[in-house]
C-alpha cells in the first residue's frame, strides 16, 4: 500500500490543504516510528505505523476548516470517522480505526453523549499498540504551526480542556512511551 496514492485520490497534491496534511502527517509519522522504537518489547508493527500516520487524517478534506483550507461541509471534529469510511471504502480496515480512533487521545461513547458531539453513537477509543502509539504521537503537533513539535507540557495542557480521562490516557501513554 502507498499512503501518497491514497492522499492522491482525495487531494489535489498541489493544493494548500494537502501540503499541509503531508508535513502534518510526515511529522506525525516520524514521532509515531521513534516512539514505537522505544518500545519494541511491544512488537509494534513499523510498516503499520508509517502507514497509518501518514493517512490517519484523510478525512479533512469532508469538514470545513478554511484555517487549513478544508472546504467540506461537516464540523471538524468529524475528520476522524469520515477519515474512518474512506479508509474502509478502500479496502483497509485496520487503517480506518486508526482514523477512527485517533482524536486527542481517542473518544469514549461516554464522552460523546455527555458533551452531545456530531459524531457516530460508539466508542472511539484507540485499541491496538499502534492505533495509541499514532493517537499519543499526533498529540505533538498542528496542522496550523507545521513542524513546530509541542513539547509534553504543552500538548498535556492542550488536552486538560477535554477533561480528567483525556488527560489520564496521555499521562499512561507518556510513561509507556517516553519515561
Amino acid at each position: 500500500m502507498n499512503p501518497i496514492e491514497i492522499l492522491e485520490k482525495y487531494y489535489n497534491p498541489k493544493s494548500e490543504a494537502y501540503k499541509i496534511l503531508l508535513h502534518h502527517s510526515h511529522d506525525v509519522a516520524y514521532k509515531a516510528l521513534m516512539l514505537a522504537k522505544n518500545r519494541l518489547d511491544l512488537n509494534p508493527d513499523l510498516r503499520f505505523i508509517e502507514e497509518a500516520a501518514m493517512l490517519h487524517d484523510i478525512g479533512i478534506c469532508k469538514t470545513f476548516a478554511p484555517d487549513i483550507f478544508c472546504d467540506g461541509d461537516n464540523a471538524y471534529l468529524c475528520h476522524g470517522f469520515l477519515g474512518s469510511e474512506i479508509m474502509m471504502k478502500e479496502g483497509y480496515p485496520l487503517h480506518a480505526m486508526v482514523c477512527e480512533r485517533h482524536t486527542g487521545t481517542g473518544l469514549s461513547l461516554e464522552y460523546i453523549i455527555e458533551n452531545d458531539l456530531p459524531l457516530p453513537r460508539r466508542n472511539m477509543l484507540p485499541i491496538s499498540i499502534e492505533e495509541q502509539i499514532v493517537c499519543f504521537a499526533d498529540n505533538f503537533f498542528s496542522k496550523t504551526h507545521l513542524g513546530e513539535e509541542r513539547s509534553i507540557k504543552k500538548a498535556r495542557l492542550k488536552l486538560e480542556k477535554y477533561g480528567y480521562e483525556t488527560v489520564q490516557r496521555f499521562d499512561k501513554w507518556c510513561k509507556m512511551f517516553i519515561d
